[in-house]
């Protein structure tokens, strides 16, 4: 039964917490119908030519991944397109990655590799490297991934850039989900994935394009050197990916991309403690996010938080146990109304009968990622 209130204290104090989660849910409310369902119900452009011939460059920054080169830059280099090169940067390896590329480059003749020594003195970034690989780009049209990464298809350069047939756009934000695996990280790390995906692509489609992933990327080479690639933010060890998208795209010149010929894959950390410390690299990117995303993801990510914690609290005290769960129970109805078709579309269906249980989980973890952050040194890309 309700708590009975000893003091008039103790009556403010409740009606306060239930109307900042009521406040909380109302705010949640508009992220998932009105920023989150736009791409809940997008149908993609089926008139878009696939065929389409204009030169790309693949880009590829690898330190240390001989073995992820061997397993997937065939699956890369033999592309459906009729007209690429693939550029692998060899960022300072101390493994065999330099035999395995000249072996490659003795079959494939549109691989080229561009390397880069170690310095006594400091160490280079991925930016750095990102961009010696845009240097020796000889095409406009760059295309990123990753070295421990394959495409879904033979068709994944035709898919993300026949959106260059349209004049205006000059960035295509690709997807790149988590192989399928055991265990509750796994489907933590591939919720997070979906969540994040499934943000950067329905603001795309409000006209808000703030970020997009390295692992799936592309954009236009006059793009980078009009704007003077990353030197805004070279300071910022990450962000080669997700900050260059915050400042670069707008309304007009993004596109989105994320049928299943266009999907790029990876292998997903198998450890708490790798997962902690590829998260703790990726978060620090967003302090440097143009203010009104900051404030837009500040809001949205906070009533979440909010959200749960005020939940939890007003249960803990008993204020209005019935509407409390009434509330929770409309927002979960409404999430699954949301979710349902990005879950089909991100090929993530199995995560819907988890969803009740990462949800909160996904929220407490980058909450404690952020208070971590705070105190945490500067990390390198490897």
């Amino acid at each position: 039964m309700p708590i009975k209130y000893t003091n008039h204290l103790d009556i403010y104090i409740s009606y306060a917490l239930f109307f900042l989660f009521q406040i909380c849910f109302i705010i949640q409310l508009y992220y998932l119908l009105v920023i989150q369902r736009k791409f809940s119900v997008f149908k993609p452009n089926k008139n878009l030519e696939t065929n389409y011939s204009q030169p790309v460059s693949v880009i590829i920054c690898a330190r240390n991944e001989a073995e992820n080169l061997k397993n997937y830059l065939p699956f890369i280099l033999e592309q459906n397109h009729p007209n690429f090169e693939v550029i692998v940067v060899n960022d300072c390896s101390y493994d065999n990655s330099e035999d395995v590329l000249k072996d490659f480059a003795i079959k494939y003749k549109h691989l080229k590799v561009v390397k880069i020594e170690e310095h006594p003195r400091f160490k280079t970034a991925k930016k750095f490297a990102a961009t010696l690989g845009i240097k020796a780009a000889i095409h406009d049209i760059i295309l990123f991934t990753d070295a421990d990464c394959k495409p879904g298809s033979e068709n994944w350069i035709n898919r993300i850039t026949a959106h260059y047939q349209n004049d205006k756009t000059e960035i295509v934000l690709g997807y790149s989900p988590y192989i399928k695996g055991k265990g509750f990280l796994n489907r933590l790390i591939r919720y997070e994935t979906y969540q994040t995906a499934l943000n950067y692509f329905a603001y795309s489609l409000n006209a808000m394009p703030y970020m997009g992933v390295g692992r799936n990327l592309s954009y236009k080479k006059s793009l980078f050197f009009k704007n003077k690639g990353f030197a805004s933010h070279m300071h910022i060890p990450s962000g080669d990916d997700d900050l260059f998208v915050n400042q670069n795209a707008n309304a007009h010149n993004t596109e989105i991309e994320f049928s299943e010929d266009s999907q790029v894959w990876s292998e997903p950390k198998t450890t708490w403690k790798s997962y902690w410390k590829q998260k703790s690299r990726h978060l620090g990117a967003g302090k440097a996010y143009k203010n009104q995303d900051r404030k837009n993801l500040g809001l949205q990510f906070g009533s979440a938080i909010g959200f749960y914690a005020l939940l939890v609290l007003c249960l803990f005290f008993r204020i209005e146990p019935l509407l409390i769960a009434i509330i929770f129970l409309i927002r979960f109805v409404v999430q699954i109304y949301v979710f349902y078709q990005p879950f089909i579309k991100l090929r993530n269906k199995d995560l819907i009968w988890w969803f009740i249980i990462l949800d909160p989980f996904y929220y407490i973890y980058l909450t404690s990622l952020g208070i971590t952050g705070v105190f945490r040194k500067k990390t390198a890309w490897k």
